[in-house]
């Protein structure tokens, strides 16, 4: 049984004795009182044992937790080590990997100006292109205009004083 639901029973018992008048004095059950107190005699000697195991343990998981410190810090202390050797082999690495960068942004430039070079060419080539075919589209325009005026004034001839004036063919004759 627990300790502390032993003192919870015994401070009930005192809540549920008679007070004796005009004094601080209770009255209370022996026989219940004799009881709870047996049983406080048998439980606090395994309240005792559990709190020595506890500490045990407690010590138990303290010295393992600083066996595994050390370990961390040993293996921490052989990575920087590795690591401060793996430095210069980085440096290196990162300088090569920098001048690799940079001639591939040089290379990129290159090619993006080539582009635009090709870009520009071929853009004057398709203008000067557009241009003589724009030429021709308008020639042809004003050629079928010129046409359609011909071909109109032609099917529209005025009416001539035949009678009055000579053809030009009797004329010539």
């Amino acid at each position: 049984m627990d300790i502390l639901h032993l003192v919870d029973r015994l401070e009930e018992l005192f809540n549920e004795s008679r007070s004796v008048p005009f004094t601080r004095n209770v009255v209370v059950d022996e026989d219940r009182m004799l009881d709870i107190i047996d049983q406080m005699r048998v439980t606090i000697p395994e309240e005792v044992k559990k709190a020595q195991q506890l500490l045990a343990q407690k010590d138990r998981i303290l010295a393992q937790a600083q066996e595994e410190a050390k370990r961390i810090v040993e293996l921490s202390r052989e990575k920087a080590e590795s690591m401060v050797d793996r430095e210069s082999i980085t440096k290196t690495a990162q300088s090569r990997a920098d001048q690799i960068l940079a001639q591939a942004r040089a290379d990129a430039q290159a090619t993006r100006h080539d582009a635009d070079d090709y870009v520009i060419d071929s853009l004057q080539t398709l203008e000067g292109e557009l241009t003589r075919l724009m030429t021709q589209v308008r020639n042809g325009i004003r050629s079928l205009e010129e046409e359609r005026l011909r071909t109109a004034q032609n099917s529209y001839s005025p009416p001539s004083n035949r009678s009055n004036e000579p053809a030009e063919e009797e004329l010539e004759d």
